[in-house]
């Protein structure tokens, strides 16, 4: 099934209002079922892979792997924007991202999963925005994540009842451009600067996520304390990995959990009218190109 993004404005019966952004480790949600691929093409170019439609407990939802069936992006080349509009054009206004995180903690631990509400951006080569070209928007960006959707997930996972490890809410992510991992100094230096988790793909998500006047939060696993730990094993790819694919299947539970929440509560997002607010080039000043390109943001 192939669906362009004009196509998909009208086809309603191909419509989601919560999607999952699977990471690392998680490639598919197992426990989905009628499931359906979708693939859409954007003025972004194309998602990193086809959008799976299907059910969790009678819930319609979106899941999109970030990295591509197979894990073949890094995390500079996931197409960010694509990937945000795309869902968007399935009618998405509640977004969980799963993510794999090094810890910069004592008290986050491998196997333990992290809610956080704060984000540093230290990306360095990604495109973070829609506008530009014709449009300009500012939207706000002082609490980076949707507290609604946070405390969604923060009660979903009390909900699942994981049996390894705890949940840890209000928590500041970094994110880095990679694909390296930190050296030694530089791990330092991000606990110095109050961070508690380190990733690679949270941004520019959690920015393209709000101008497209969508609710975004993250569940964050822990994997490593990167490279800071006097005593514990440095961040590699085999050992991450490992403990990744260890909270996978705990990652899913709670998932299920946070969706049946998300379904029942339907907040009200400080991200569902970000863009009204920010949108400075009245759209009537706009060319029609830029309409175009914007058209399923645009209030």
């Amino acid at each position: 099934m192939t669906i362009s993004s004009v196509e998909k404005s009208a086809a309603v019966s191909v419509s989601a209002d919560i999607a999952i952004i699977g990471g690392s480790g998680l490639y598919q949600m197992q426990d989905l079922t009628n499931k359906r691929s979708v693939s859409i093409s954007t003025p972004y170019g194309k998602p990193s892979d086809d959008i799976v439609l299907g059910e969790l407990n009678g819930v319609t939802v979106a899941f999109l792997t970030r990295h591509g069936q197979g894990h073949k992006l890094t995390p500079s080349e996931v197409p960010y924007r694509a990937n945000i509009y795309a869902l968007k054009t399935l009618g998405v206004r509640y977004v969980i991202s799963v993510s794999a995180v090094g810890s910069l903690r004592e008290a986050l631990k491998p196997l333990d999963m992290v809610i956080p509400d704060q984000m540093i951006d230290m990306t360095k080569h990604r495109n973070s925005s829609f506008f530009g070209e014709g449009a300009v928007a500012h939207v706000a960006m002082a609490d980076p994540l949707c507290p609604k959707v946070a405390d969604i997930l923060t009660r979903a996972y009390t909900q699942a009842q994981i049996a390894e490890g705890q949940c840890h809410a209000k928590a500041t992510y970094i994110c880095i451009e990679g694909p390296q991992f930190s050296t030694r100094a530089e791990s330092h230096w991000y606990r110095q600067m109050n961070a508690d988790i380190i990733g690679m793909t949270n941004m520019p998500e959690a920015k393209l996520a709000r101008e497209a006047s969508m609710a975004y939060a993250t569940l964050a696993l822990v994997t490593d304390f990167d490279s800071w730990h006097p005593t514990e094993e440095d961040v590699s790819a085999d050992y991450a990995i490992q403990n990744l694919m260890k909270n996978a299947g705990n990652a899913q539970q709670v998932i299920k959990e946070a969706v049946a929440l998300l379904a029942a509560e339907q907040p009200k997002s400080i991200a569902h009218n970000a863009l009204a607010q920010a949108l400075v080039t009245p759209v009537e000043a706009m060319s029609k190109e830029t309409k175009t390109r914007l058209s399923a943001l645009l209030p």
